[in-house]
């Protein structure tokens, strides 16, 4: 029964968004804003709690996603999440981030500063996750509980930690999952 609200609350969608595949629901959000740069693919599912806030950036998100409670994106750039993707609850992605270097004033006075930020298809990412401005995860990407991400990431690696770095990578010629240095070298 509860759902079924949801799926009302999509229908609404429909009108405003850019784009709300088929489907795809929303469990009662927070706070939401630049409805009209969301683009959703899909069976998209977000449970309830979400924090979505466009900023005159795109919001994609790719088919059959399932996004657990407490979501917060914040885009100003281009945050975009690939097909298949699983996120867990209580995580943060952005594509924006406030500069520091003026001493004597407020961080939040201070300029934006803007960097694509892209989830690969089929990831994962665990609870309680931070993705930072500028981060690139390959497809099939693992990204370990409590985890702050920055940086490129290539297909089919585990990442975790704070700041995370490769943990493990897909060896396609031995057909297992390897540890590796941070750098992603095998070991």
């Amino acid at each position: 029964m509860v759902k079924l609200s949801w799926m009302f609350r999509a229908v609404i969608y429909k009108f405003v968004m850019k784009k709300f595949g088929f489907l795809s629901y929303i469990g009662p959000p927070c706070y939401v804003s630049g409805l009209r740069l969301w683009q959703f693919g899909n069976r998209v599912r977000i449970y309830p709690q979400a924090r979505i806030e466009s900023l005159g950036g795109i919001i994609r998100i790719g088919n059959n996603v399932s996004i657990g409670q407490s979501l917060h994106i914040i885009s100003k750039l281009s945050v975009c999440i690939g097909d298949k993707t699983t996120i867990s609850a209580n995580v943060f992605i952005s594509d924006v981030d406030h500069d520091y270097e003026v001493i004597d004033v407020h961080i939040m006075d201070q300029a934006l500063n803007c960097k694509k930020t892209v989830i690969g298809e089929n990831c994962f990412i665990g609870y309680g996750c931070v993705i930072l401005p500028g981060t690139i995860l390959g497809k099939q990407c693992i990204v370990g509980a409590n985890s702050v991400v920055k940086g490129v990431f290539p297909d089919h690696c585990v990442v975790a930690g704070s700041p995370a770095k490769i943990i493990k990578r897909y060896d396609e010629t031995d057909c297992i999952w390897k540890k590796t240095d941070t750098s992603g070298n095998f070991i």
